[in-house]
C-alpha cells in the first residue's frame, strides 16, 4: 500500500515525498481511511509506530478541502486542537505538521509553559488553523482571552496515558467543556488501561478502534544487558563504556534532575561532550541541548523520564540506565527509544544491590530475564560491596537478638520506646499520604 492509495491530495503527497515517505505504517494505514471519513477514533500502538503522522495528514486533508471549498476570509480560526503532555512532544508534533502542511497554506503554532508567552500570543493574533499545546499554558491562555475554541473541528489528545500519569485529567476535564460538541476526536495512546478507555469513552462519539500489536515488543527487539555495579562505581563504569565503544549517539536516563547535571559534569570531566535535559532547565536550554543531540554535536544527552518524552533521534545507537526505574513500565518507554518502529536497538543497564528488585519487577513484566554482562571491570567491586552489606545486616540481626535477650530490665524501656517510634513514624506516613 502506498499513501496514493489512501487517496491523499497532490500538496500533501508531495510534502510526504520531500519527507522520503512511501509506504504508510501499520497505525497510518488503518487510521487515515476512518479518520478522512469523518469517524471518531481511539488509536493505540506503541511509540514510534507513526502515531503523529496518522492522525496529523488526514486533519491537514480535510482543513485543506474545507479550503478548497470554503476560501476562510478574515482572520483564521483555530480549526484543529492536539494536545500533548510534554514540551518536547509539542514542538516534536509542530513540526510534523509544518513538513506535511508544506505545499498548503494551513498555518500551524505550538504553546508551551517555560517560556515567555509573547511569541506564542503573536502569533495566535497572526490567526492560525492548527493549534498544538499542552495544558497548562493553553487554559491560562484562554482565561487571557488570547484562545477561542469556539470553531474546534478536530480534537486529538495525543500520548493520553502519560497525561494521566503526569495529573492532567482536570485540564483535559476542563477544555473538553470548553470545545464545540459537534466535532471529530481522536484518542491516542501508547497503552490501555482502564482509567484510559473510561476517559476515552467520555471524549469520544461513536468512534472505531485501531489497535497496532508489534510482531515483537519492544524488549524482544531491543538487545539487553545488565552490570551489577556498586553506586560509586556508575560513575566509572559509565565513563568506560563511552570511551571503550565507538558510539555515535547515546542517550542515558536519570531518575533525578540533579542525578542528571551530576553525570553531566562526571562526564564533561572526563572530556566527553554531554549535556543534559530535564524540567529544570528552560525551555531555550532544553531544545539547544536536543538540537546539539539530533545534529550530533553532542554524543551523550542525559535525560529524565519526563523530558526523554518526544526525543525522537534517527538510528539512536545506545540506551543506557544509569538508574533503573522504580516503575516497569517505564523502562520498556526508555529502551523503545532506540527500537523506534520495526529497528533494533541497544539498552544496557546498571544495577547497584539497592535496584535489585527494580530488576525483578522489569523482568518480571516484559516476561524474560535481561542477560547479566560478564565483562564488567567493576564486577569485584560489586561483589565486595554486597558481601560486606551482608555481614553488616547478619550482625545487626545478631545485635538485636543479644540485646533483646537480656534481662537487665532496661530492655523492656527500649522495647516500649521503639514500639512508640514505631506508632509515631507510621502515624506521620499516614498523614503525610493522605
Amino acid at each position: 500500500m502506498t499513501f496514493e492509495d489512501l487517496r491523499i491530495v497532490p500538496p500533501i503527497l508531495k510534502a510526504l515525498a520531500a519527507q522520503g515517505y512511501t509506504q504508510p505504517t501499520p497505525i497510518q494505514a488503518q487510521s487515515i481511511p476512518i479518520l478522512l471519513r469523518g469517524k471518531d477514533l481511539l488509536g493505540c500502538a506503541q511509540t514510534g509506530t507513526g502515531k503523529t503522522a496518522a492522525f496529523s495528514i488526514p486533519v491537514l486533508q480535510n482543513i485543506y478541502l474545507d479550503q478548497q471549498n470554503a476560501p476562510q476570509k478574515g482572520l483564521r480560526k483555530i480549526k484543529a486542537l492536539i494536545v500533548t503532555p510534554t514540551r518536547e512532544l509539542a514542538i516534536q508534533i509542530g513540526e510534523n505538521f509544518t513538513a506535511y502542511a508544506r505545499y498548503t497554506s494551513i498555518r500551524n503554532t505550538v504553546i508551551f509553559g517555560g517560556v515567555k508567552q509573547g511569541n506564542q500570543t503573536q502569533a495566535l493574533r497572526k490567526g492560525v488553523d492548527v493549534l498544538v499545546a499542552t495544558p497548562g499554558r493553553l487554559l491560562d491562555l484562554m482565561q487571557q482571552g488570547f484562545i477561542s475554541l469556539k470553531h474546534i473541528e478536530y480534537f486529538i489528545l495525543d500520548e493520553a496515558d502519560h497525561m494521566l500519569d503526569m495529573g492532567f485529567i482536570h485540564d483535559i476535564r476542563k477544555l473538553i467543556a470548553k470545545i464545540p460538541e459537534k466535532r471529530q476526536s481522536l484518542f491516542f495512546s501508547a497503552t490501555m488501561p482502564p482509567s484510559i478507555v473510561s476517559l476515552s469513552q467520555k471524549i469520544l462519539g461513536e468512534y472505531e478502534s485501531v489497535t497496532i500489536k508489534p510482531e515483537q515488543a519492544t524488549a524482544e527487539r531491543v538487545e539487553q544487558g545488565v552490570y551489577f555495579v556498586s553506586k560509586p562505581d556508575k560513575r566509572k563504569l559509565l565513563v568506560h563504556l563511552l570511551n571503550s565503544k565507538p558510539i555515535q549517539s547515546v542517550l542515558v536516563f536519570s531518575r533525578t534532575k540533579f542525578g542528571a547535571d551530576k553525570i553531566v559534569k562526571m562526564l564533561q570531566k572526563s572530556n566527553i561532550k554531554a549535556e543534559a535535559i530535564h524540567g529544570n532547565k528552560s525551555q531555550g536550554a532544553r531544545q539547544r541541548s536536543l538540537k546539539n543531540f539530533k545534529s550530533g554535536r553532542v554524543n551523550v544527552l542525559v535525560a529524565t523520564d519526563i523530558a526523554a518524552r518526544g526525543i525522537d533521534v534517527d538510528e539512536l545507537s545506545l540506551v543506557i540506565n544509569y538508574d533503573l526505574p522504580n516503575v516497569s513500565e517505564t523502562y520498556v518507554h526508555r529502551i523503545g527509544r532506540t527500537g523506534r518502529a520495526s529497528a533494533s536497538g541497544v539498552a544496557l543497564s546498571f544495577c547497584d544491590n539497592e535496584e535489585r528488585s527494580y530488576l525483578r519487577d522489569i523482568q518480571k513484566l516484559i516476561k524474560q530475564d535481561i542477560p547479566v554482562i560478564s565483562d564488567n571491570p567493576f564486577a569485584e567491586e560489586y561483589n565486595e560491596a554486597v558481601a560486606k552489606q551482608g555481614k553488616k545486616s547478619h550482625n545487626s540481626r545478631n545485635n538485636r537478638s543479644g540485646r533483646s535477650g537480656g534481662g537487665n530490665g532496661r530492655s523492656g524501656g527500649n522495647n516500649k520506646r521503639k514500639a512508640n517510634g514505631r506508632k509515631s513514624r507510621s502515624n506521620f506516613g499516614r498523614k503525610k499520604s493522605s
